[in-house]
């Protein structure tokens, strides 16, 4: 196996005191993390774990999923310029377990004193990159052994359910769609291995006007950039992204919010401990607006945010536009006219429709948000089918559960406005989990999978009627509607209408319904065909919104390349053998 030297950054590393932070004692920089020891008063700051059981493929962890709130609160650090450092002056937020309440994470927070070591940290790397196609080309070749390590490293069972757990306790959801992150993630790397981080930055050239002249066009890195990710994937988001960013040559600074952060605190561990060198990547634990006093000051090439469209809009003018974006989503989906005739088929559309509402309690930026609902598909008993499958959602099973960014009173007062919308009724749900009684903290929700019937006609007889409907619940909520025919042009005017394009779902297999969907709608990522669905964003499609010039992407080539990296066009000009006939023009 080729070996590598860990690549610096081109301008000095800065010894920790410059920076002005504490160290976490006993963590060293050299090292992957390790089992931290067990806690005493000297170094009470480092995660403390004794593991039920010891396997050589956990070393890297430090906090055990299944014993978090037990015992002592797992510690989530910082790092910088390859050191980890705990908060300013030991400042730390806890974190509530998200189903009892109980205290079970302290995040080590970076306050505004220690705002500029970050800055300067992420203005170490100049503008051309840590690499990029004629400077340290190596590193592409180690980022593609990073990715063929880590990858192997998921796919062992261990690991695989290490990162699931600890998916599960941070942003509840079942098992299932935990391990689903774990495999999506580990199903990129694997298709970023070997040769494929170099092949990311394959050149093109075109012949020129003369002998001797030929432009040459590269991917090139932006240099300093920086990551803002959600609470509701904790690994999937932040890691594809930020080996992204990576790969194309960039130096990240990287925020997670910090309710999931511990998830990639231990992933950070797990690429250093597969080769990545510890000063590639800075990792930050704050408050958002701390973020964007940092984001202000230290002025990055280039920031992708996913999350809050209100906040990405912010930050855009903050920033003067250099931003990424991959922010809330109003999914919809559309059932045509042609209703299967095998009850078979309609129990899979039915499946796939509460999976794409309700999976992950609806926290999902591509949640199935409204569902238009032809007429033909009255004969049928799908609405039936929807309210027996979202019935089958529980807590004990995380197949429904709380909601890190709406609160029980919030949804419910959603519910209530949109009743009062002439016509407009709850098909099931509306009510609390298990009828109220749980721990979930009020700062969350609580709520059961939920439908309102709203009328198509009154529902685009006002603006208001309509900016409320098309409102995103980031929680297992839909709103249903009926069209027929003769309704289509309403159905159209609404998409138009609404305002975030991410996902989308033609769920007919009429060619001519499809087309006509298809070529009046402009969501990045739409799913066409009697199995098509809302959900999902595996690692082998484009994922991102369209409409939008600052619309990032995740999982693909074209992903990689729209938002990790800029055209840089050569054009070379060496032939000298015209010079002998060459005559000084007239000037023009």
């Amino acid at each position: 196996m080729r070996s590598f030297k860990a690549s610096k950054i081109t301008r000095p590393l800065l010894a920790n005191k410059a920076w002005g932070l504490p160290a976490c004692k006993g963590m060293s920089s050299q090292s992957s993390g390790g089992h931290a020891k067990k806690k005493t008063n000297a170094d009470s700051h480092v995660a403390s774990w004794q593991p039920t059981y010891h396997s050589k493929k956990l070393d890297f962890a430090t906090c055990d999923p299944d014993s978090l709130g037990s015992g002592a609160p797992a510690k989530v650090h910082n790092i910088i310029q390859g050191e980890w450092i705990q908060g300013t002056d030991g400042a730390y937020e806890v974190i509530p377990d998200p189903i009892d309440g109980r205290p079970f994470i302290e995040v080590s927070e970076i306050q505004q004193n220690s705002l500029n070591a970050f800055v300067r940290s992420l203005n170490s790397c100049p503008k051309y990159g840590m690499h990029n196609p004629l400077l340290n080309v190596d590193r592409y070749l180690l980022y593609g052994e990073i990715s063929l390590k880590a990858a192997n490293m998921l796919r062992d069972p261990e690991v695989e359910r290490f990162f699931a757990r600890l998916i599960q306790r941070v942003s509840p959801k079942s098992y299932a769609q935990a391990r689903g992150e774990v495999v999506v993630t580990r199903k990129f790397l694997e298709n970023f291995s070997g040769d494929q981080v170099r092949f990311l930055a394959r050149s093109f050239s075109v012949p020129g006007d003369h002998t001797g002249q030929q432009s040459q066009g590269y991917r090139w890195p932006y240099g300093p950039v920086a990551l803002i990710t959600p609470f509701n994937f904790p690994l999937e988001i932040p890691v594809l992204q930020t080996m992204g960013a990576l790969y194309m040559g960039n130096r990240p600074l990287l925020k997670v919010d910090s309710k999931v952060s511990i998830v990639m605190d231990q992933f950070i561990r797990l690429l250093h401990s597969c080769g990545m060198p510890m000063g590639d990547l800075d990792f930050i634990n704050c408050h958002g607006p701390m973020m964007q006093t940092l984001l202000e000051k230290a002025r990055p090439r280039t920031t992708l945010f996913t999350g809050s469209s209100k906040v990405a809009n912010i930050l855009a003018e903050r920033l003067e536009g250099r931003v990424k974006v991959e922010s809330a989503g109003f999914g919809w989906k559309v059932l045509g006219p042609d209703v299967p005739s095998d009850p078979a088929v309609i129990d899979y559309v039915a499946h796939v429709c509460d999976q794409d509402a309700y999976a992950s309690s609806g926290q999902k930026c591509s949640a199935q948000s409204i569902l238009f609902v032809h007429k033909n598909w009255s004969k049928t008993n799908l609405l039936d089918k929807l309210q027996q499958l979202a019935s089958q959602r529980r807590l004990d099973d995380l197949t429904v559960g709380p909601t890190l960014s709406v609160t029980t009173q919030t949804f419910t007062n959603h519910v209530e406005a949109l009743k009062k919308i002439p016509g407009a009724r709850v098909l099931f749900g509306g009510v609390e989990i298990n009828e109220g009684k749980h721990n979930i903290p009020r700062q969350y929700g609580a709520m059961k999978p939920t439908a309102v019937m709203v009328p198509l006609s009154s529902l685009t007889a006002s603006k208001e009627n309509l900016q409320l409907a098309t409102t995103e619940v980031f929680a297992p909520f839909q709103v249903v509607t009926e069209f027929d025919d003769s309704d289509i042009p309403a159905v159209l005017d609404v998409l138009e209408f609404v305002q975030n394009h991410l996902t989308a779902a033609i769920v007919s297999n009429d060619v001519s319904f499809q087309r006509l969907f298809q070529g009046r709608s402009v969501n990045g990522t739409t799913y066409v065909g009697m199995r098509a669905r809302t959900t999902g964003a595996p690692q082998n499609h484009w994922f991102g919104p369209a409409g939008d010039p600052r619309a990032a992407g995740i999982g693909t080539k074209e992903a990689i390349h729209v938002t990790w990296s800029c055209h840089r066009e050569f054009i070379h000009d060496n032939d000298l053998s015209f010079i002998k006939n060459w005559k000084l023009p007239a000037r023009t």
